[in-house]
């Protein structure tokens, strides 16, 4: 049986004998050669960071790899979310290739159409299977280069995170190849592979869906043709004392992603941060923008609800593929594990659960990317899950 890909994540400070036994090692599990590599280390790594992707690539015969400093670590069924460490990924794609590049603020602002991005890649989306992205949020405006990136590649999955950095320090690394780059590194998939989701939002819908009647960019002024403010108040007042109690703070608006469904669920909303609500105009700001016709209906974020959609999209992911996976990458948010579900290892236990042995790496961090519906968004408190199968593994399928 052939062997794709192999993991490790490694805890403790940075000692180039570990670093070079873990990466033999991992070298050795897999049925042929590597054809790319991801590594995530904590922020205590950075100077060594060079060192560090220098033995990866020569005693991993890792032609491709990429990755960034993270606050804390994923790897299979395991989450490190403080002290010092790394999390390797080792990738065979069979028939496939991986092609990586970096990109800074300048080339964002510069971007005047898709072609460009066509021409700095060297790749059209029809040559894609998905992409893989880590950014420096204080060099790249995330918002504005994943705007330009659904609009160049559209309908193609983007997985990935912000890097991070010393809590306090405004700093954070991100890895191509054997350097660490000012801005951003893009992995692009290709090949006989396919590249599947599960973007956990953690949240259960409360009230009613209702349409948008009224909005000012991103402020909610009516929904349906009622003050944004009343429907919310309204909502709170109808949680029971428990579900009050927690939605302090974890009150959201989901908007809905499509327009043609007769019942809305859980999965069904791109979930966004209520940023303010004013009792004197009745308006709700939130971080997104909604427009008038859409259906809107606020959310609730809380332990439950979190492990309990993570588990369904596992599970329900888990029966519509034919074949397992052979590897992961999990981004996961740094207001989860042990803060929200009060234990360990929550989110990486659960892939296991449902991918036992499945080779994982990924990252905590402060906002995730990850696909819903044909468009990839930054999300906040999820979990972004990629998982890479054979392509020939998916002809079962429709």
């Amino acid at each position: 049986m052939s062997n794709f890909a192999a993991s490790r994540l490694i805890t403790g400070p940075f000692d180039e004998i570990v670093v070079r036994k873990t990466v033999e090692e991992l070298r050795d599990q897999l049925s042929d050669k590597p054809t790319f590599g991801l590594v995530f280390v904590t922020p205590d790594y950075a100077e060594k960071s060079t060192e560090l992707l220098e033995l990866i690539r020569v005693y991993g015969h890792v032609p491709t790899l990429i990755g960034c400093s993270a606050t804390g670590l994923v790897g299979q069924s395991q989450e490190q979310e403080e002290g010092s460490g790394f999390s390797l990924l080792l990738v065979s794609l069979p028939g496939g290739k991986a092609t990586a590049f970096a990109f800074d603020q300048n080339n964002v602002e510069e971007s005047p159409s898709n072609d460009f991005w066509y021409e700095k890649t060297g790749l059209k989306p029809q040559e894609i299977k998905a992409w893989l992205v880590f950014l420096n949020p204080f060099s790249v405006n995330v918002e504005s280069w994943l705007k330009q990136w659904n609009q160049a590649y559209p309908g193609l999955p983007i997985f990935g995170a912000r890097a991070g950095g010393v809590p306090g320090d405004p700093d954070a690394w991100v890895f191509c190849n054997d350097r660490v780059v000012p801005g951003g590194v893009a992995l692009a998939l290709e090949g006989d592979i396919a590249v599947h989701s599960v973007v956990s939002q953690g949240c259960k819908p409360i009230g009613e869906p209702l349409t948008v009647t009224q909005a000012d960019r991103n402020v909610l002024l009516t929904l349906g043709s009622r003050p944004a403010y009343d429907v919310l108040c309204e909502v709170y007042k109808d949680l029971s004392d428990a579900e009050r109690e927690q939605a302090r703070g974890h009150l959201f608006a989901g908007l809905a992603m499509s327009e043609y469904l007769e019942e809305y669920k859980r999965g069904d909303f791109l979930v966004r941060n209520i940023i303010g609500a004013d009792p004197k105009s009745k308006a709700v700001a939130i971080n997104g923008m909604p427009r008038v016709g859409q259906t809107l209906q606020y959310q609730l974020r809380d332990s439950p609800a979190a492990s309990e959609e993570l588990r369904r999209l596992l599970r329900e992911q888990a029966a519509r593929l034919p074949a397992a996976p052979f590897a992961g990458l999990l981004c996961t948010c740094n207001g989860r594990g042990r803060g929200l579900f009060g234990r360990p290892n929550h989110d990486a236990s659960l892939v296991n659960e449902f991918f036992p042995g499945l080779p994982l790496t990924g990252l905590f961090a402060s906002s995730e990317i990850g696909p819903v519906g044909d468009r990839s968004f930054e999300h906040g408190y999820t979990a972004s899950l990629a998982l890479i199968t054979p392509a020939s593994s998916m002809k079962k399928e429709g």
